[in-house]
C-alpha cells in the first residue's frame, strides 16, 4: 500500500479542479507557485544512488503581459473613391469647342461622392494642374499636326511678306530663317483652328498678286539698286590706260616667245644654263652698315646705279653702286618704314610707313607727294610696270591704287578677311596679286577690277609675291616656311618648295626672263632656285640675323639683301668682266 501510495503522485495544485481563470489570473498564479524538482522513483531493496546535488540556473521572473484594453466600438471603414474616368481632350473642328458626349448627370465624377458613402471627395490642386497640362499638351499636339499639313512658303522673302499681310511682325530679335518659317506655320494653324480661313485666303491672293507685280519690276529694281560700287571717272580712265598698255606688252611677250620657240638659233636651255651658272658663282662682294636700327626693305633703281634702303628708324637712304656709298637721306615719316621701291621708268622712289602714309621722293631727297587714306599701318608698296600707278597694302584689310601724277586714290580694293601684306604686278601690267594674313593669295584683273583667282594652299600667312617674266608663273612665300609656285594657266600650285627653316620674308624672280628665283628668310639666309625644276642653286649665307628683304638687279648679276643685323650685303657673280657684259635679249 505504501508502494502504491508512492507510485501514485499526489495531485498538484494545478490538477485540482478549479474554475477557468482569465489570462491575468493564470499569470499571477504561475508567479506564486514555487518551483520543486521531481524526485526519481527507487525500487525497494536497492540502495539509492548517490546523486550529486543539481545546481539549477537562476530563471528570471517573467515580465507581466500588459493588459489589453477592452475593444471599443469600431467605426466602419470609408469606401475607396471610385476611379475617375479618363477624359480625352476634345478635338476642335473649325474653331468649335467640343464638349463631352455624355449628357448624364451621374454621381461617378471625381467631385461627386461614391455610392454608399456619406463623404464627398474633391480634386486636389495638383491633380487639377496635371489635368490642365495634359489637356494643353494634347491641344498643342493637335495644333502641330494641323500645322504640318499646311503649305508654308520656303523662301524667306515670301515668309516675311506673308507675316506682314497677316499683321504679324516679320522678324523677331535673334530669329533665323527656319524659326521664322515655323512661327508662320503655327500662326496659320491657329487661324485655321479659329475658323479664319478667309483671312488666310486673302493673304495668299495678295501674295500672288505682289509676286506677279515683282516680276514686272525686276529690271527697274536692278537699275535702281546696283550691286557694285560705282567708281570714279579717274578710275575708268586708268583702267582704259592699263588695258591699252597691257595689250601691247602681252603681244610683245607672246611674239618673243613664239620667235624663240620657232627660231633654231635660239637655244633657251643653253641660255638658262648660262644664267644659272652665273648665279652659282654669286659671292659676297660688299657688306655695309645701313642704319642704327634693323633694315626692313631695299630696291634697285631701273639702271642699277642706285640702291634704296629703309629701316625701323623711319629714315630711307640712297646708296651708289657698286661701291655702296651713301648718296642721300630721306626723312619725313613719323613712324618706322616698312618698305621702299624704285619706279621702273623714272628715277623716283616711294616709301611705306607705319604712320599710315606713303611718300614719293626724288633721288636727291626731295619729297614730291604724300598718299593718305589707309586706316592702319602700311606693309608693302610697289609700282605698276607703266610707272603711272602705285600700289600699297595695309593692315586695314585693303590694298589701294594711287595715281602717281595727281596723288589721287583710284581704287580701294577689299577681298581679304585679314590684313593684306604683299602686292605684285605682272610685267604686262594687266594683273595684280595680293596676299595677306588670311593665308590666301588673290589675282586681280586691273582692267575690270575682278578677282579672277583665289590661290589656296598656304597654311599660314602669306608675306611675299612675285610674277615671273614668262607671264604665267607666280611665286608666293609665307610663314609656313614654304615657297609655292602657281601656274596661272592651270590655276593650281605647280611646285611646293620647302625652302627654309623659318618664315619667308621676300621672294623675287630674275626680272628679265625669270630664269631663277631668290627667297629670303628669317633663318638668316637667302637661297637661289632654278626656274626649270625649282631645285636649289646657291645659298647666300652671311647675315647674322633675320633677312627681311632682297632685290635683284636688272641684269640679274647682283643681289642685295638687308637684315635685322643692320647690314646691307651685295652678292655679285665672280665671272670675268667680258662675261658680265653679256645681257639677255629683251626683244
Amino acid at each position: 500500500m505504501a508502494a502504491e501510495e508512492e507510485n501514485n503522485p499526489l495531485p498538484t495544485p494545478m490538477e485540482s479542479s478549479s474554475p477557468i481563470l482569465d489570462d491575468q489570473s493564470l499569470i499571477s498564479a504561475a508567479n506564486t507557485i514555487p518551483f520543486q524538482p521531481v524526485l526519481p522513483i527507487i525500487p525497494p531493496g536497492i540502495p539509492p544512488p548517490i546523486v550529486p546535488p543539481v545546481v539549477l540556473p537562476m530563471v528570471p521572473a517573467m515580465a507581466p503581459i500588459p493588459t489589453v484594453p477592452a475593444p471599443s466600438i469600431l467605426r466602419p471603414l470609408a469606401p475607396l473613391p471610385a476611379r475617375p474616368p479618363v477624359i480625352r481632350p476634345p478635338v476642335p473642328q473649325n474653331g468649335e469647342v467640343v464638349t463631352s458626349d455624355s449628357d448624364s448627370d451621374d454621381e461617378s465624377g471625381p467631385s461627386r461622392s461614391a455610392p454608399g458613402s456619406t463623404l464627398e471627395y474633391e480634386i486636389s490642386e495638383e491633380s487639377r494642374q496635371i489635368r490642365e497640362r495634359h489637356e494643353k499638351a494634347m491641344q498643342e499636339l493637335m495644333m502641330k499636326r494641323r500645322a504640318s499639313a499646311l503649305a508654308v512658303p520656303t523662301n524667306d522673302a515670301s515668309v516675311r511678306a506673308r507675316l506682314r499681310r497677316l499683321g504679324e511682325p516679320i522678324t523677331l530679335f535673334g530669329e533665323r530663317e527656319m524659326e521664322r518659317r515655323d512661327r508662320l506655320r503655327m500662326i496659320m494653324a491657329k487661324l485655321d483652328a479659329e475658323g479664319q480661313l478667309e483671312k488666310l485666303m486673302k493673304a495668299h491672293e495678295e501674295e500672288e498678286a505682289a509676286a506677279s507685280a515683282a516680276t514686272e519690276d525686276t529690271e527697274e529694281e536692278m537699275l535702281q539698286y546696283p550691286f557694285y560700287t560705282e567708281g570714279s571717272k579717274a578710275l575708268l580712265d586708268a583702267r582704259i590706260d592699263i588695258a591699252k598698255y597691257s595689250i601691247v606688252r602681252a603681244a610683245s611677250r607672246l611674239q618673243r616667245a613664239r620667235r624663240r620657240r620657232e627660231d633654231p638659233d635660239e637655244d633657251v636651255d643653253a641660255e638658262m644654263d648660262w644664267v644659272l651658272n652665273q648665279a652659282r658663282t654669286l659671292a659676297l662682294d660688299c657688306s655695309e652698315i645701313g642704319d642704327d636700327r634693323p633694315l626692313s626693305g631695299c630696291s634697285f633703281s631701273q639702271d642699277g646705279k642706285l640702291l634704296a634702303t629703309c629701316a625701323l628708324s623711319g629714315v630711307a637712304k640712297l646708296w651708289s653702286m657698286p661701291q655702296v656709298k651713301k648718296v642721300a637721306t630721306l626723312k619725313g615719316h613719323t613712324e618706322r618704314l616698312t618698305d621702299v621701291t624704285f619706279s621702273p621708268t623714272d628715277n623716283i622712289l616711294a616709301t611705306a610707313s607705319a604712320d599710315r602714309t606713303a611718300k614719293l621722293w626724288n633721288t636727291d631727297g626731295t619729297l614730291l607727294k604724300t598718299f593718305k587714306g589707309h586706316l592702319d599701318r602700311l606693309a608693302r608698296i610697289n609700282f605698276h610696270p607703266s610707272g603711272k600707278y602705285l600700289g600699297t597694302t595695309s593692315f586695314d584689310k585693303t590694298w589701294r591704287l594711287w595715281d602717281v601724277d595727281t596723288g589721287v586714290e583710284l581704287l580701294l580694293q577689299e577681298g581679304h578677311s585679314r590684313s593684306v601684306y604683299g602686292l605684285a604686278f605682272n610685267q604686262d601690267g594687266s594683273l595684280a596679286a595680293s596676299c595677306g594674313l588670311d593665308s590666301l593669295a588673290r589675282v586681280w584683273d586691273l582692267r575690270t577690277g575682278r578677282s579672277i583667282l583665289a590661290l589656296e594652299g598656304h597654311v599660314k600667312p602669306v608675306l611675299a609675291l612675285s610674277f615671273s617674266g614668262n607671264g604665267y608663273y607666280l611665286a608666293s612665300g609665307g610663314e609656313d616656311n614654304t615657297c609655292r609656285i602657281w601656274d596661272l594657266r592651270k590655276k593650281k600650285s605647280l611646285y611646293t618648295i620647302p625652302a627654309h627653316s623659318n618664315l619667308i620674308s621676300q621672294v623675287k624672280f630674275e626680272p628679265q626672263e625669270g630664269y631663277f628665283l631668290v627667297t629670303a628668310s628669317y633663318d638668316t639666309t637667302a637661297k637661289i632656285w632654278s626656274a626649270r625644276d625649282f631645285k636649289p642653286v646657291k645659298t647666300l649665307s652671311g647675315h647674322e640675323a633675320k633677312v627681311t628683304s632682297l632685290d635683284v638687279s636688272g641684269d640679274g648679276n647682283c643681289i642685295a639683301t638687308v637684315s635685322h643685323d643692320r647690314t646691307i650685303k651685295l652678292w655679285s657673280s665672280s665671272g670675268t668682266e667680258e662675261e658680265n657684259r653679256h645681257e639677255m635679249e629683251l626683244d
